[in-house]
């Protein structure tokens, strides 16, 4: 039987390990937090992710999306909140299709709870990584007493995070290339709790965003009738987290920039200055693999920007691939992983970059009002010619067509919207729109 060490216990590393499990490999989870299943009630709070078909893909392949579901609200678009006036409201795909808002620790315990099901899965908790031997996979950890743990196996795979240790570890060997690039943003969580009998106090299943130009504030929306803010601000300037010091200040701005969002938030100056701010980073790397010993995977090999909601659905493409791999290639442990990281990394690498761009949709253009008219009429296109055009955002969020090509299709349907509107075709006139649309993606792929 092939021992496995699996190097952190979060969501990817968790849902790894029940694929490995049903394999029949023996799999040890090492992870450096406590047991988050002892304090229930902290982990609901935690920050909420949003849930789409990759994700949901990956956990129908352990029977756990179903149960998922039940905890999630549906988000069918965006609801924007400009300072003054009317409230506009975009549709993210076609009738009936959502994003989830989910919360990252229930999902995380749900996950750890169906890995300890499996007899051939071992959790150890506050467990340190603090060393990684690429050439006979062993590792080196320091459990909560102090005392070093060395941990022997047949191959390690890395999913500890942005700041991973098995990457770090990549990092001092030859040839491994890393960039890390950090945004000039930072971001906060504040709350808008719920109403006195439990209601949410905006529209429930809406993803909700107040665009700012060079900021923004974000809102999703939780199962108990809160909704989970964040703030995504600059660091330095004007209006930034270092000009905001004093509880004045911080009164003075939200009324000023979210005067509609004030009144719903009752703790914003205790959430502001008790909750941390925190930043916001790109990570790239290759090699992704060390021969048949190592494998980085989730953040631990692709850390992204929050702003297209799929760090977590990224990440558990990554496993529905790897398993594919090894059903692949079987005990060739080599070429399972090789292959592994010719799939993903293109992949990762597109969706960081599709991430970084939707930031500035998100902030900036979504509150510009001949960017709206293009999306109302992309949306119409989407609706009327299904099988010759989709979106971009449909595309990464609800299709597994590849990131890479959901990046490169942007430009081709950016200027196939531009020429309907340039040109003021009609949309009804099915022969001219489908050939225009046939005719720029002949023109990507250099027909």
């Amino acid at each position: 039987m092939n021992k496995i060490t699996l190097i952190g216990g979060g969501l990817s590393g968790s849902l790894m390990a029940v694929y490995l499990a049903k394999r029949g490999f023996e799999v040890n989870v090492y992870e450096r937090r406590p047991d988050m299943r002892s304090n229930r009630i902290s982990a609901g709070r935690s920050i909420n992710l949003a849930l789409s078909v990759r994700g949901l893909r990956a956990l129908e392949k352990v029977g756990l999306d179903k149960e998922i579901l039940k905890e999630a609200i549906p988000m069918y678009g965006r609801t924007l909140h400009p300072v003054e006036g009317e409230l506009a409201y975009q549709p993210y795909g076609k009738e009936g299709q959502a994003i989830y808002s989910v919360s990252r620790g229930l999902l995380n315990i749900q996950l750890l709870e169906l890995a300890d099901e499996y007899p051939n899965i071992h959790l150890h908790f506050d467990h340190k990584c603090v060393d990684v031997n690429l050439e006979t996979a062993s590792a080196t950890f320091v459990n909560a007493q102090g005392v070093e743990v060395q941990v022997e196996g047949d191959r390690i795979i890395g999913t500890d995070g942005a700041f991973a240790a098995t990457r770090g570890r990549m990092q001092i060997s030859d040839r491994f290339n890393y960039s890390q690039s950090y945004l000039n943003h930072g971001y906060k969580e504040l709350l808008i709790p719920p109403g006195a009998n439990g209601q949410h106090l905006m529209h429930k299943e809406s993803l909700h965003i107040w665009p700012r130009g060079h900021y923004m504030m974000i809102a999703l929306p939780n199962p108990p009738g809160d909704f989970t803010c964040t703030l995504f601000f600059p660091f330095e300037g004007e209006e930034s987290f270092a000009s905001l010091q004093t509880e004045e200040q911080v009164e003075k701005f939200f009324k000023k920039r979210f005067p509609d969002a004030v009144p719903l938030m009752p703790t914003l100056l205790e959430d502001y200055f008790s909750n941390p701010t925190s930043s916001l980073v790109t990570v790239k790397c290759y090699p992704w693999v060390k021969d048949d010993k190592l494998a980085l995977m989730g953040d631990a090999a692709h850390a992204i920007v929050p702003f297209f909601g799929q760090g977590m659905n990224c990440a558990f493409e990554d496993c529905v691939v790897m398993d594919e791999c090894i059903e692949k290639h079987g005990n060739d442990w080599g070429a399972a992983f090789a292959e592994y990281q010719d799939l993903r990394k293109v992949n990762a690498d597109a969706i960081a970059d599709l991430a970084v761009q939707n930031f500035v949709e998100m902030r900036d253009r979504v509150g510009d009002r001949q960017f709206l008219h293009m999306k109302e009429v992309e949306h119409e296109l989407c609706e009327m010619y299904p099988e010759s055009y989709m979106s971009q955002y449909e595309m990464v969020t609800f299709s597994n067509i590849p990131y890479a090509d959901a990046l490169a299709m942007g430009s081709v349907n950016e200027t196939i919207l531009n020429r309907i509107i340039r040109d003021k075709m009609d949309l009804n006139n099915e022969i001219l729109i489908k050939s225009l649309i046939d005719e720029e993606k002949k023109r990507a792929h250099g027909g």
